[in-house]
């Protein structure tokens, strides 16, 4: 084995084979080849999936835990009188990558109730609300002013009586997150704002003293489509 490379070399039980030094066959390697397949695949991937979790998300307003509240003063400060719609529905569409979103929701005006039966009726009668002509309050708007992800402001339109106005929100609170129960992702907030009634065309009370401004109190919560 001493002479291995060089001479002859002789095999136990057989003859020399050949003389002179082993050579070797050159294999040519590129390990470039083989990373470039991989890398072109995951590359594609990731652009994939980061297009697919960039997407907007539609979250349906759930009208079970989403109640529209208001504050009406009663004689000009004599009380104040707080009263919820029941009834509601709408969407919600949130895109946390680009801190961007938009709200619609209509509000059935005939479920208003100050827990007053009487009052109830009143304010759903011709001379104020008017159900029967203007059955629904729609509210379209647009998130903004997003902090660590989440809105704290919503810019949109407001529709009651037939007559439609500007109206800023104010989100004091929201989170989006697994309910534990339905195991559902879910949206919630709690929104606050101010309007004068009268510039919808109820101005009802205002010979009585009746201040017209209205405060608005909305929890909200919204379940992810799909």
């Amino acid at each position: 084995m001493a002479a291995l490379g060089a001479g002859n070399v002789s095999l136990s039980g057989g003859g020399p084979v050949g003389s002179g030094p082993l050579r070797y066959a050159r294999v040519d390697y590129h390990p470039e080849v083989p990373v470039i397949k991989f890398a072109l695949p995951a590359a594609m991937l990731t652009l994939a999936v980061g297009s697919v979790l960039a997407e907007p998300v539609t979250y349906q307003i759930d009208p079970s835990h989403t109640h529209p509240s208001c504050e009406a003063d009663h004689f000009g400060g004599l009380s104040i009188w707080r009263g919820r719609f029941d009834r509601s529905s709408g969407t919600i569409v949130l895109d946390k990558e680009k801190g961007t979103g938009t709200v619609e929701v209509t509000v059935d005006a005939a479920s208003i109730d100050f827990g007053m039966s009487k009052l109830d009726e009143h304010t759903t009668s011709p001379e104020m609300l008017d159900v029967q002509t203007y059955p629904t309050a729609t509210y379209k708007g647009t998130l903004a002013n997003f902090k660590n992800g989440a809105p704290t402001q919503v810019n949109g339109e407001f529709t009651l009586h037939g007559v439609t106005h500007p109206l800023t929100l104010t989100i004091n609170q929201f989170l989006c997150k697994v309910n534990p129960m339905s195991k559902k992702e879910v949206c919630g907030a709690d929104a606050s704002g101010t309007l004068n009634r009268a510039d919808y065309g109820l101005s009802y009370g205002d010979k009585y003293g009746f201040k017209m401004d209205v405060k608005l109190l909305i929890q909200v919560e919204a379940i992810r489509g799909g």
